[in-house]
């Protein structure tokens, strides 16, 4: 079963089984936004795997187009209208997802993430006004961000570090997780050419351990590197493993099935 860390209470809680509604808070368009949104995603993911009926709402300020646009580049489930942030009939649980201070009034679990750095072009094409002192306005129809030029490769490097610790984002980082993701793509692609063989069940119990300790990430990554170089894994099973796993990482590690070599 799914634990994950209250930042409420700073102790790790049960997801219960039940209809579950999680709520992405987010300022605005920009790169901790953006991480909240991939933790609201990650969790729907194996809530879902675990049986478990989930919807998500997004409550932003501001950028509220550009930040849907985001999370669809991003392969983010689509977020719901938040008409009433109160639980529905039958909800047994509401899951809160923040960069900000804890919020108790959902009355549930509240998923707390780190901020991320990054020094590269304006996110949301618009500016603040530095003598106003309000916040700024949001543009008509802002540009995707230049993180968002390679979504899976931002993807995969917000995946490498727990989100419990802040990110500084660049170039090299990037580049690395592109880097990994086309070796592992390709790789994908090949193992398919052999026969299939199941997920080991030691391998299965390894990856859904490492997601069920409150989302651990970087824990997930290290089990698909260790099934990568094991010598004695079949092909098919190398294969298997990493679709099991795309499941909740959503990297499009398959996108090369059937190409050339």
């Amino acid at each position: 079963m799914l634990r994950i860390l209250d930042a409420r209470t700073g102790e790790p809680v049960p997801a219960r089984r039940g209809p579950t509604r999680i709520e992405a808070r987010a300022d605005g368009l920009d790169p901790t936004a953006l991480r909240v949104l991939l933790t609201a995603d990650l969790l729907v993911r194996a809530l879902e795997l675990g049986g478990t009926p989930v919807w998500t709402i997004l409550t932003a300020p501001h950028d509220r187009t550009a930040l849907r646009t985001a999370a669809t580049a991003l392969t983010i489930h689509p977020f719901e209208d938040a008409r009433d942030l109160t639980p529905g009939p039958g909800t047994v649980q509401a899951i809160q997802v923040t960069a900000g201070a804890a919020d108790a009034s959902g009355g549930g679990p509240v998923v707390r993430v780190a901020p991320v750095e990054w020094r590269g072009e304006c996110l949301a094409g618009r500016r603040a006004d530095p003598t106003s002192g309000h916040a700024p306005e949001s543009a008509p129809d802002p540009a995707l961000p230049a993180l968002l030029q390679d979504p899976s490769a931002l993807r995969l490097a917000l995946l490498t570090v727990p989100r419990g610790e802040a990110v500084r984002l660049d170039s090299a980082l990037l580049e690395e997780a592109a880097g990994r993701l086309a070796r592992w793509r390709r790789a994908v692609a090949g193992w398919a050419r052999r026969p299939s063989r199941p997920v080991p069940d030691e391998v299965r119990a390894r990856l859904r351990s490492a997601w069920e300790d409150d989302l651990d990430l970087p824990g997930v990554l290290e089990v698909l590197r260790a099934v990568e170089s094991a010598p004695d894994l079949a092909d098919g099973a190398r294969f298997e493993t990493y679709v099991y796993a795309d499941r909740l990482l959503a990297l499009d590690l398959a996108r090369d099935l059937g190409s050339p070599t």
